[in-house]
């Protein structure tokens, strides 16, 4: 026991081993689902295959589905949803048995610990507020340790403990680092069978019947964007195969797309950031196309990951540098040449067809080009009467509408575009005062606009 407690210690994915022990009575390894929903490539649940071989122990897996998540609306749930089968698949194959219930995640998982005693909880890191939360209440509530595994980034965040200025901080450190992470991830069998006659109950794994009996309604499914890892290696072949060859240059041109188009399966963790990476630098593309590709795989999305567990008020533009608070409060009066309701910007009813054309893009799709969600949140802080609410207003349209919103990226993006974030202060003018503006005219000229603004004439 002291050999594993000491390799939990020193394992640098490992965030968090306790507060309670690991139980030699323990009747299993408990392995809770939370970011990283996939049975392949998972570095929390690979530890718990570890630990319940070690312990001699079965392997259990739950996953705990609230239909409350914050902002999340039925077409993020049907995206989720669709994964679970396949999830289940991978893991029976690995002899892990997958449970799905119903409920508040930390609640779901306190329960089963009492039905079934684990030796150990293991879970995948979730660095939001919310996911850190059901983290502590679990911990608190279990009489064995929890295990929070980094199962979802490529370098683990434990080498990276406070908050990074920008990516040139971040971008030397991973790069010392990275060779050493950018290896294949096994998918070990559980050596040891669960007792089919003790299997607790679960839901029925049916991405329609659970759908159905969540009953969350809001925004509507997007069509044409399913979830699951099947799905993700399809988009990453076809991103190898036809787009990763003058990634560099064409990836800011949206039509047609040259991304990988994976951040919301990377956001729901049905494929690994490490699978993409590992297939990117071993396609044989230009030097310069895998490089642009990893900068914004690793560097840049780990940056965001960093900016969100590290900083408290991620959500909020006072998380934001106090350089640019300055400058936006200096002016905060100026005169806004259009200010616009919710209501307005969320039927698309501005004056700038560029951005109506975005803003209807992601509500008919769920999805919005990198390049434009840029210039999309600058131009809600031109419109807004305050930073603040331009702020807000930007979270709440990201987060209901984009299939990857409530993530990391999302959060960083929005306080990049208006707060300042990962930036540096640029010439002043009115309403950003030194946070960096973007212009429509410059903005439009640097893609085919006009195309764009056609696809995306109408809802």
């Amino acid at each position: 026991m002291a050999n594993l407690d000491a390799f939990l210690r020193t394992n640098p994915r490992v965030l968090q081993a306790g507060p309670g022990p690991i139980l030699t009575d323990g009747e299993c390894v408990l392995h809770w689902m939370q970011r990283a929903q996939r049975g392949t490539a998972n570095a929390a649940l690979n530890l718990a295959v570890h630990l319940g071989d070690t312990l001699g122990r079965p392997v259990l897996s739950v996953f705990g589905l609230t239909a409350h998540y914050p902002s999340a609306q039925r077409r993020q749930y049907r995206f989720l949803v669709d994964g679970l089968p396949e999830t289940a698949t991978h893991l029976a194959k690995r002899g892990v048995p997958f449970l799905v219930r119903l409920g508040p995640p930390d609640e779901v998982v306190l329960q089963l610990a009492a039905e079934v005693r684990p030796a150990v909880v293991v879970t995948d890191e979730n660095p939001l507020k919310i996911g850190r939360q059901w983290s502590r209440l679990v911990a608190d509530g279990l009489r064995c340790a929890l295990v929070v595994v980094d199962a979802d980034v490529v370098v683990p965040s434990s080498y990276f403990p406070r908050e990074e200025y920008a990516a040139r901080t971040l971008r030397p450190k991973v790069h010392r680092l990275w060779d050493e992470y950018l290896q294949p991830i096994p998918d070990p069998k559980a050596a040891v069978p669960y007792p089919s006659g003790r299997l607790p109950i679960g839901e029925p794994i049916d991405a329609d019947a659970l759908l159905e009996k969540l009953g969350v309604e809001g925004i509507g499914e997007a069509p044409d964007y399913l979830g699951g890892t099947a799905e993700a290696m399809r988009r990453l072949r076809r991103f190898l195969s036809e787009r990763l060859e003058g990634y560099a240059a064409e990836r800011n041109e949206p039509t047609p797309y040259h991304t990988t188009e994976l951040s919301a399966h990377l956001h729901f963790g049905h494929i690994n950031p490490l699978t993409i990476a590992l297939a990117v630098r071993e396609s044989g593309a230009p030097q310069a196309d895998i490089d642009s590709l990893l900068e914004e795989l690793i560097v840049r999305r780990e940056l965001a990951i960093n900016f969100v567990a590290r900083n408290p008020n991620y959500d909020t533009l006072s998380g934001c540098p106090s350089w640019a608070l300055q400058t936006l409060e200096k002016h905060r009066a100026d005169p806004r040449p259009h200010l616009y309701t919710l209501d307005q910007l969320e039927s698309a009813e501005t004056h700038d067809p560029l951005w109506n054309a975005a803003q209807r893009e992601m509500v008919r799709t769920g999805r919005m080009h990198n390049y434009l969600r840029m210039y999309w949140a600058k131009k809600v802080l031109e419109w807004s009467p305050d930073a603040e609410t331009a702020f807000h207003l930007a979270l709440d349209l990201n987060d209901r509408y984009e299939m990857d919103g409530r993530d990391p990226n999302g959060y960083a993006g929005i306080a990049w575009a208006i707060g300042g974030k990962h930036d540096r202060p640029w010439p002043e003018r009115p309403i950003f005062g030194t946070v960096r503006f973007m212009s429509y005219e410059s903005t439009r000229k640097k893609f085919d606009s006009a195309s764009y603004i056609r696809a995306n004439a109408r809802v």
